[in-house]
């Protein structure tokens, strides 16, 4: 489980198709820390198991089906992106529940610069709709973030500087591809609806 406080950035060191997956070594400083092989980290909002590890870079594996799922099959040498280790039990919970189970890609469409801050629109299959609400939670990339505006199949969430530095939200452009995970809570809730007898 992890919080959408992204703890740092890092870079993609190198990138090796395994079959149908992909072997990803990243470059980092703080996540590496106590970093043992077979934990978790969240990479760009997608929970992945360290398969190796040195003092500075750690390497994960990304089977067919997440790359089909998700924005990692798009990443390039030299990318940059959002990481998260698992929470500890004692650990604040400074975001909202976040699995890295992403449940679909969206599309930066819109960026505003308001001076201060930054207005980012989503757009988002509108079969997902019902698990968004107005100043709810959504992981964007991994970020916990709130909606600030909804609508059919877009929304908007507001970026503040340091959010913007220390993320990867400062690499965005208009058409880049995020990986979104709704807040888990709505999607218990409708599934205790739709199988309650």
């Amino acid at each position: 489980m992890f919080t959408g406080i992204i703890e740092e950035t890092g870079t993609v060191a190198t990138l090796k198709k395994l079959g149908d997956g992909l072997q990803i070594e990243i470059a980092a400083t703080k996540v590496t820390k106590g970093l043992k092989i077979d934990n978790s980290v969240c990479v760009n909002g997608v929970c992945l198991t360290v398969v190796r590890r040195s003092k500075d870079r750690f390497m994960i594996q990304a089977v067919k089906e997440t790359l089909s799922k998700t924005n990692i099959g798009t990443l390039k040498s030299g990318s940059v992106v959002n990481l998260e280790r698992s929470v500890k039990l004692q650990d604040r919970l400074g975001g909202h529940i976040v699995q890295g189970h992403v449940d679909t890609t969206g599309t930066i469409t819109k960026i505003v610069d308001l001076q201060s801050s930054w207005m980012f629109t989503i757009s988002f299959p509108k079969k997902f709709r019902k698990y968004l609400i107005s100043v709810g939670s959504v992981a964007v990339d991994g970020t916990s973030l709130t909606v600030a505006r909804l609508r059919e199949s877009d929304f908007d969430v507001a970026i503040i500087p340091y959010t913007h530095e220390h993320t990867v939200f400062g690499n965005y452009r208009r058409g880049s591809s995020v990986n979104l995970e709704f807040d888990i809570i709505g999607k218990y809730l409708e599934s205790l609806v739709h199988y309650s007898s």
